[in-house]
Protein backbone atom coordinates (compact mmCIF):
# COMPACT_ATOMS: atom_id res chain seq x y z
CA UNK A 1 0.00 0.00 0.00
CA UNK A 2 2.82 2.36 0.90
CA UNK A 3 4.53 1.37 -2.36
CA UNK A 4 1.44 2.32 -4.38
CA UNK A 5 1.15 5.61 -2.49
CA UNK A 6 4.82 6.42 -3.20
CA UNK A 7 4.39 5.47 -6.85
CA UNK A 8 1.33 7.70 -7.15
CA UNK A 9 3.15 10.60 -5.48
CA UNK A 10 6.15 10.15 -7.76
CA UNK A 11 3.87 10.15 -10.82
CA UNK A 12 2.16 13.34 -9.59
CA UNK A 13 5.50 15.09 -8.94
CA UNK A 14 6.82 14.14 -12.38
CA UNK A 15 3.60 15.34 -13.97
CA UNK A 16 3.76 18.71 -12.24
CA UNK A 17 7.44 19.03 -13.15
CA UNK A 18 6.63 18.29 -16.80
CA UNK A 19 3.87 20.89 -16.72
CA UNK A 20 6.26 23.48 -15.29
CA UNK A 21 8.79 22.69 -18.00
CA UNK A 22 6.16 22.98 -20.70
CA UNK A 23 5.19 26.45 -19.43
CA UNK A 24 8.77 27.70 -19.23
CA UNK A 25 9.07 28.75 -22.92
CA UNK A 26 5.84 30.75 -22.69
CA UNK A 27 6.98 32.45 -19.50
CA UNK A 28 10.28 33.41 -21.16
CA UNK A 29 8.45 34.69 -24.25
CA UNK A 30 5.94 36.73 -22.27
CA UNK A 31 8.06 39.92 -21.78
CA UNK A 32 8.94 40.04 -25.47
CA UNK A 33 5.35 39.43 -26.53
CA UNK A 34 4.06 42.12 -24.17
CA UNK A 35 6.62 44.58 -25.54
CA UNK A 36 5.75 43.65 -29.15
CA UNK A 37 2.01 43.98 -28.59
CA UNK A 38 2.33 47.26 -26.67
CA UNK A 39 4.81 49.06 -28.90
CA UNK A 40 4.17 47.50 -32.32
CA UNK A 41 0.83 45.74 -32.75
CA UNK A 42 -1.30 48.35 -30.96
CA UNK A 43 0.42 51.32 -32.68
CA UNK A 44 0.01 49.61 -36.07
CA UNK A 45 -3.72 49.20 -35.53
CA UNK A 46 -3.92 52.79 -34.30
CA UNK A 47 -2.08 53.98 -37.41
CA UNK A 48 -4.41 51.93 -39.63
CA UNK A 49 -7.42 53.47 -37.96
CA UNK A 50 -6.02 56.99 -38.30
CA UNK A 51 -5.28 56.51 -42.01
CA UNK A 52 -9.01 56.25 -42.86
CA UNK A 53 -10.19 59.21 -40.78
CA UNK A 54 -11.43 62.55 -42.13
CA UNK A 55 -11.58 66.05 -40.71
CA UNK A 56 -15.17 67.26 -40.28
CA UNK A 57 -15.94 70.47 -42.10
CA UNK A 58 -15.51 73.48 -39.86
CA UNK A 59 -13.74 71.58 -37.09
CA UNK A 60 -10.46 72.73 -35.58
CA UNK A 61 -7.09 71.50 -36.80
CA UNK A 62 -6.19 68.06 -35.47
CA UNK A 63 -9.79 66.91 -35.06
CA UNK A 64 -10.63 63.81 -37.08
CA UNK A 65 -13.45 61.26 -37.10
CA UNK A 66 -13.51 57.70 -38.39
CA UNK A 67 -15.32 57.35 -41.72
CA UNK A 68 -13.28 54.50 -43.27
CA UNK A 69 -12.20 56.72 -46.17
CA UNK A 70 -9.72 54.49 -48.02
CA UNK A 71 -9.40 57.14 -50.73
CA UNK A 72 -6.94 58.80 -48.32
CA UNK A 73 -4.31 56.38 -49.62
CA UNK A 74 -4.81 57.42 -53.24
CA UNK A 75 -4.91 61.12 -52.37
CA UNK A 76 -1.78 60.86 -50.23
CA UNK A 77 0.18 59.07 -52.95
CA UNK A 78 -0.87 61.45 -55.71
CA UNK A 79 0.14 64.47 -53.64
CA UNK A 80 3.54 63.01 -52.67
CA UNK A 81 4.39 60.61 -55.52
CA UNK A 82 7.52 62.58 -56.48
CA UNK A 83 9.01 62.35 -52.98
CA UNK A 84 7.81 58.76 -52.73
CA UNK A 85 9.66 57.63 -55.84
CA UNK A 86 12.69 59.76 -54.97
CA UNK A 87 13.01 57.96 -51.64
CA UNK A 88 13.46 54.59 -53.31
CA UNK A 89 15.89 55.98 -55.87
CA UNK A 90 18.05 57.57 -53.17
CA UNK A 91 17.84 54.46 -50.98
CA UNK A 92 18.82 52.24 -53.91
CA UNK A 93 21.80 54.42 -54.84
CA UNK A 94 22.91 54.62 -51.21
CA UNK A 95 22.67 50.83 -50.89
CA UNK A 96 24.80 50.32 -54.01
CA UNK A 97 27.38 52.82 -52.78
CA UNK A 98 27.47 51.25 -49.31
CA UNK A 99 27.89 47.79 -50.86
CA UNK A 100 30.75 48.99 -53.06
CA UNK A 101 32.55 50.27 -49.94
CA UNK A 102 31.54 47.56 -47.47
CA UNK A 103 32.34 44.41 -49.46
CA UNK A 104 36.07 45.12 -49.91
CA UNK A 105 36.21 46.35 -46.33
CA UNK A 106 34.51 43.22 -44.95
CA UNK A 107 36.68 41.00 -47.17
CA UNK A 108 39.86 42.65 -45.93
CA UNK A 109 38.81 42.31 -42.28
CA UNK A 110 37.79 38.67 -42.70
CA UNK A 111 40.84 37.43 -44.66
CA UNK A 112 43.64 40.00 -44.49
CA UNK A 113 43.49 41.78 -41.13
CA UNK A 114 45.24 39.19 -38.97
CA UNK A 115 45.78 40.39 -35.41
CA UNK A 116 44.15 43.76 -36.23
CA UNK A 117 40.74 42.21 -36.91
CA UNK A 118 39.13 43.23 -33.61
CA UNK A 119 40.47 46.78 -33.89
CA UNK A 120 39.04 47.14 -37.39
CA UNK A 121 35.66 45.80 -36.27
CA UNK A 122 35.58 48.34 -33.45
CA UNK A 123 36.34 51.08 -35.98
CA UNK A 124 33.43 49.91 -38.13
CA UNK A 125 30.95 50.32 -35.28
CA UNK A 126 32.68 53.36 -33.74
CA UNK A 127 30.33 55.84 -35.52
CA UNK A 128 27.48 54.40 -33.45
CA UNK A 129 29.13 55.94 -30.38
CA UNK A 130 28.08 59.34 -31.75
CA UNK A 131 24.58 60.63 -32.35
CA UNK A 132 23.10 59.95 -35.80
CA UNK A 133 22.17 63.63 -35.99
CA UNK A 134 25.66 64.87 -35.12
CA UNK A 135 27.26 62.57 -37.68
CA UNK A 136 24.96 63.93 -40.37
CA UNK A 137 25.65 67.54 -39.39
CA UNK A 138 29.38 66.79 -39.57
CA UNK A 139 28.96 65.92 -43.24
CA UNK A 140 27.75 69.44 -43.95
CA UNK A 141 31.26 70.59 -42.95
CA UNK A 142 33.04 67.81 -44.81
CA UNK A 143 31.08 68.52 -48.02
CA UNK A 144 31.05 72.31 -47.58
CA UNK A 145 32.03 74.49 -50.54
CA UNK A 146 35.32 75.32 -48.82
CA UNK A 147 35.68 71.85 -47.28
CA UNK A 148 38.36 69.27 -48.07
CA UNK A 149 36.29 67.19 -50.50
CA UNK A 150 35.09 70.00 -52.76
CA UNK A 151 38.47 71.76 -52.60
CA UNK A 152 40.23 68.58 -53.76
CA UNK A 153 37.75 68.05 -56.59
CA UNK A 154 38.11 71.65 -57.81
CA UNK A 155 41.82 70.97 -58.40
CA UNK A 156 40.76 68.92 -61.45
CA UNK A 157 41.11 71.26 -64.45
CA UNK A 158 37.69 70.75 -66.07
CA UNK A 159 35.70 71.17 -62.81
CA UNK A 160 33.81 74.48 -62.66
CA UNK A 161 34.46 76.84 -59.76
CA UNK A 162 30.75 76.83 -58.92
CA UNK A 163 30.83 73.07 -58.27
CA UNK A 164 29.26 72.08 -54.95
CA UNK A 165 28.04 68.92 -53.19
CA UNK A 166 26.17 70.26 -50.18
CA UNK A 167 22.40 70.63 -50.62
CA UNK A 168 22.37 68.32 -53.63
CA UNK A 169 21.04 64.79 -54.24
CA UNK A 170 24.65 63.54 -54.14
CA UNK A 171 25.05 64.82 -50.58
CA UNK A 172 21.87 63.04 -49.47
CA UNK A 173 23.00 59.75 -51.03
CA UNK A 174 26.47 60.08 -49.49
CA UNK A 175 24.95 60.77 -46.08
CA UNK A 176 22.63 57.78 -46.32
CA UNK A 177 25.43 55.46 -47.44
CA UNK A 178 27.72 56.63 -44.65
CA UNK A 179 25.17 56.42 -41.84
CA UNK A 180 24.06 52.90 -42.75
CA UNK A 181 27.47 51.56 -43.82
CA UNK A 182 27.97 49.47 -40.62
CA UNK A 183 24.65 47.72 -41.29
CA UNK A 184 26.08 46.60 -44.62
CA UNK A 185 29.58 45.75 -43.40
CA UNK A 186 28.83 43.59 -40.38
CA UNK A 187 26.52 41.01 -42.06
CA UNK A 188 29.00 40.74 -44.95
CA UNK A 189 31.86 40.20 -42.53
CA UNK A 190 29.87 37.54 -40.65
CA UNK A 191 29.28 35.59 -43.89
CA UNK A 192 32.82 35.97 -45.20
CA UNK A 193 34.38 35.05 -41.87
CA UNK A 194 32.55 31.70 -41.91
CA UNK A 195 34.05 30.71 -45.26
CA UNK A 196 36.64 27.98 -44.80
CA UNK A 197 39.97 29.24 -46.26
CA UNK A 198 40.61 25.69 -47.49
CA UNK A 199 37.69 26.15 -49.90
CA UNK A 200 39.48 29.08 -51.50
CA UNK A 201 42.73 27.12 -51.58
CA UNK A 202 40.95 24.22 -53.28
CA UNK A 203 39.70 26.61 -55.94
CA UNK A 204 43.27 27.68 -56.61
CA UNK A 205 44.40 24.04 -56.76
CA UNK A 206 41.81 23.59 -59.53
CA UNK A 207 43.58 26.35 -61.51
CA UNK A 208 40.99 29.04 -60.87
CA UNK A 209 42.39 32.58 -60.83
CA UNK A 210 41.46 35.12 -58.18
CA UNK A 211 38.54 36.57 -60.13
CA UNK A 212 37.06 33.14 -60.86
CA UNK A 213 37.46 32.10 -57.22
CA UNK A 214 35.64 35.22 -56.11
CA UNK A 215 32.84 34.78 -58.66
CA UNK A 216 32.35 31.04 -58.21
CA UNK A 217 33.16 30.52 -54.51
CA UNK A 218 33.43 33.66 -52.37
CA UNK A 219 30.45 35.60 -53.72
CA UNK A 220 27.93 32.69 -53.60
CA UNK A 221 29.00 31.75 -50.06
CA UNK A 222 28.65 35.36 -48.91
CA UNK A 223 25.17 35.83 -50.42
CA UNK A 224 23.29 35.53 -47.07
CA UNK A 225 25.36 38.40 -45.67
CA UNK A 226 25.01 40.42 -48.86
CA UNK A 227 21.23 40.04 -48.86
CA UNK A 228 20.96 40.83 -45.14
CA UNK A 229 23.26 43.85 -45.51
CA UNK A 230 21.38 45.33 -48.46
CA UNK A 231 18.08 44.92 -46.64
CA UNK A 232 19.40 46.47 -43.42
CA UNK A 233 20.65 49.41 -45.49
CA UNK A 234 17.82 49.89 -47.98
CA UNK A 235 14.88 49.62 -45.56
CA UNK A 236 15.91 52.38 -43.10
CA UNK A 237 17.33 54.51 -45.92
CA UNK A 238 13.99 54.53 -47.75
CA UNK A 239 12.21 55.95 -44.71
CA UNK A 240 14.98 58.29 -43.54
CA UNK A 241 14.36 62.03 -43.37
CA UNK A 242 17.32 63.38 -41.40
CA UNK A 243 19.84 63.23 -44.25
CA UNK A 244 17.49 64.89 -46.74
CA UNK A 245 16.62 67.61 -44.23
CA UNK A 246 20.22 68.45 -43.32
CA UNK A 247 22.21 67.65 -46.48
CA UNK A 248 19.55 68.29 -49.11
CA UNK A 249 17.34 71.10 -50.33
CA UNK A 250 13.58 71.51 -50.91
CA UNK A 251 13.93 69.61 -54.18
CA UNK A 252 15.54 66.56 -52.53
CA UNK A 253 12.88 65.89 -49.89
CA UNK A 254 12.07 62.23 -49.32
CA UNK A 255 8.83 60.60 -48.22
CA UNK A 256 10.07 60.58 -44.63
CA UNK A 257 10.23 64.37 -44.72
CA UNK A 258 6.65 64.53 -46.01
CA UNK A 259 5.40 62.19 -43.27
CA UNK A 260 7.26 64.16 -40.60
CA UNK A 261 5.83 67.43 -41.92
CA UNK A 262 2.28 66.05 -42.12
CA UNK A 263 2.43 64.76 -38.56
CA UNK A 264 4.07 67.70 -36.79
CA UNK A 265 3.67 70.79 -38.99
CA UNK A 266 0.48 70.37 -41.01
CA UNK A 267 -1.17 68.14 -38.37
CA UNK A 268 -2.70 66.05 -41.15
CA UNK A 269 -2.69 62.71 -39.35
CA UNK A 270 -4.72 60.66 -41.88
CA UNK A 271 -2.44 61.57 -44.79
CA UNK A 272 0.69 60.92 -42.74
CA UNK A 273 -0.67 57.55 -41.57
CA UNK A 274 -1.68 56.58 -45.11
CA UNK A 275 1.78 57.47 -46.44
CA UNK A 276 3.39 55.46 -43.63
CA UNK A 277 1.31 52.39 -44.45
CA UNK A 278 1.96 52.75 -48.17
CA UNK A 279 5.69 53.00 -47.52
CA UNK A 280 5.67 49.91 -45.29
CA UNK A 281 3.65 47.90 -47.82
CA UNK A 282 5.92 48.89 -50.72
CA UNK A 283 9.07 48.02 -48.80
CA UNK A 284 7.58 44.67 -47.77
CA UNK A 285 6.73 43.81 -51.38
CA UNK A 286 10.15 44.87 -52.67
CA UNK A 287 11.95 42.95 -49.92
CA UNK A 288 9.95 39.78 -50.61
CA UNK A 289 10.64 39.97 -54.35
CA UNK A 290 14.32 40.66 -53.74
CA UNK A 291 14.76 37.74 -51.37
CA UNK A 292 13.00 35.33 -53.71
CA UNK A 293 15.02 36.59 -56.66
CA UNK A 294 18.29 36.20 -54.77
CA UNK A 295 17.43 32.61 -53.82
CA UNK A 296 17.64 33.16 -50.07
CA UNK A 297 14.00 32.50 -49.17
CA UNK A 298 15.02 31.18 -45.76
CA UNK A 299 15.71 34.76 -44.69
CA UNK A 300 11.99 35.65 -44.88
Amino acid sequence: MAFLHGLSKSHTDSGSGLKRRSLTPYILLAPGLIWLITFFIIPIFSLASTSTMVRPEGSQIGTYVQELRFANYIDAFLVSKEQYLRSFVYAGLATILALAIAYPLAYAIAFKSGKYRNILLVLVIAPFFTSFLLRTVAWTQILADSGPVVSAIKVIPFIDETFRINNTPAAVVIGLAYNFLPFMTLPLYASLERIDPRTLEASGDLYANGLTTFRKVTLPLSMPGLVAGTLLTFIPAAGDYVNAAILGNPNTKMIGNVIESRFFAVVDYPTAAALSFTLMATILILVTLYIRKSGTDELV
